[in-house]
């Protein structure tokens, strides 16, 4: 028998080169791709926040597809875990 894959959800603030330059389209697209659901947001300081939900090496991949874009490109993060909403089934821009 399979073993159920943790599904977790974390608050990222991502600092540097993250607005104007694809990051929320590529933030959707990628979490369409791995299967994660959650929000992205530009801020007025130049930051962008996201929660993100899946597993642990889902949002690794979707932050490392957002990452290896061109023009994109993350400084820091500030990373905190936060409950799983499990009603949620979507991703998307906000």
């Amino acid at each position: 028998m399979r073993e159920m894959l943790q599904i977790i959800r974390k608050y990222i603030i991502f600092h540097g080169s993250v607005q104007g330059v694809g990051f929320r389209y590529r933030a959707r697209h990628a979490a369409g791709l791995y299967g994660c659901t959650g929000w992205v947001h530009n801020e007025y300081d130049g930051t962008v926040t996201m929660e993100i939900q899946g597993t642990e090496e889902m949002i690794n991949a979707v932050i490392r597809a957002i990452n290896s874009g061109r023009f994109v490109e993350i400084e820091s993060m500030d990373v905190k875990m936060i409950p799983v909403d499990p009603e949620e089934r979507a991703f998307r821009t906000v």
